[in-house]
């Protein structure tokens, strides 16, 4: 019997023989990596320079361009070297700290995301109101509640994942993935108290702000229902950037849950096309993120022209 003390790395047995193809993906994902942290990197300097940028919808941005930067740093520089590597083992060590960085960042953007919807929800509902309630140190204290509640949360999961004995090392990925990792449990009986802790997690992590971003849209829609034609334009320019992130992360997923949790459905899918579905939500969301949130802001795109050299006549 294996078990994590003798374990010293895991195979990821998702990369397949592609040849010199494998050489022109990694300059696409090294073009993608390098545009993502760029555009979040610059987005986050432009928030933070520009005061009148400091308000609470333009500060949870922030949290979510911090986030998207975490996340795909935790993905990429791997993904990139075993791309090219003929060598597809990973360290115990890295393999769970990778574990821990993609499962944090799902669970930091989609809560981000909700106390978005929120923020939405009591600026056009409660304009009178929205300043008493959102204020500064509301602000912060909500954003550490998601990233610190995150951290504690998974940190539990991921202990209970590393006590197991494992019987095997093949993660049928290209990155580490705690369900996989769990399978390879030697005990089914070991495994109950991952599988009860893992469905608390998801009532927590995903029906929360699930119920959140759902109740605070009925409540805007209804709003919009019975206002002017113009109120109905100024709340749909707020909430579409906000609406196209929801919508692209939780197809990926949704993506993501369809490929760990149910074989049969992905087993006719070519293996390249399979490996793009299982990484689309920690490639497209985080580039996704500055290019709606910079093209359809007003104040974003005027704080980038102010603040950025490009554009602005030299002496």
């Amino acid at each position: 019997m294996m078990n994590t003390t003798q374990l010293t790395s895991f195979i990821l047995a998702g990369y397949s023989d592609i040849g010199h193809l494998k050489y022109l993906y990694f300059i696409i994902l090294t073009v993608l990596y390098v545009s993502i942290v760029f555009a979040n990197t610059v987005l986050i300097v432009v928030i933070c320079m520009e005061r009148s940028l400091h308000e609470p919808m333009y500060l949870f941005l922030c949290s979510l361009f911090v986030n998207d930067l975490y996340g795909t740093t935790g993905l990429f520089p791997a993904l990139m070297t075993h791309l090219v590597s003929d060598d597809h083992t990973v360290s115990t060590v890295c393999c769970y700290i990778q574990i821990f960085v993609l499962y944090t960042y799902g669970s930091i953007e989609f809560s981000n995301l909700a106390v978005m919807s929120y923020d939405r929800y009591l600026a056009i509902c409660h304009p009178l109101q929205y300043n008493v309630i959102m204020t500064p140190s509301m602000v912060c204290i909500l954003i550490c509640v998601i990233w610190l509640y995150s951290f504690a949360k998974f940190s539990i999961q991921l202990s209970l994942t590393i006590r197991l004995q494992l019987c095997g090392n093949v993660i049928d990925k290209v990155y580490c993935d705690n369900y996989l990792v769990v399978k390879l449990a030697c005990s089914t009986s070991d495994v109950a108290v991952n599988k009860i802790y893992g469905l608390c997690g998801i009532v927590l992590s995903v029906t929360v702000p699930l119920i959140t971003i759902v109740l605070s849209y009925i409540k805007i829609l209804t709003i919009c229902l019975k206002s002017s034609i113009e109120t109905r334009q100024k709340a749909f320019s707020t909430c579409s950037p906000h609406l196209a992130s929801l919508l692209n992360f939780s197809f990926g997923c949704f993506l993501t849950l369809l490929q760990s949790r149910f074989d049969s459905p992905m087993r006719n899918v070519p293996t390249v096309l399979h490996t793009i579905l299982s990484v689309y939500y920690l490639m497209c969301q985080p580039l996704l993120n500055p290019i709606v949130y910079g093209v359809r802001m007003a104040k974003i795109r005027q704080a980038c022209k102010y603040i950025l050299p490009v554009g602005k006549p030299t002496l």
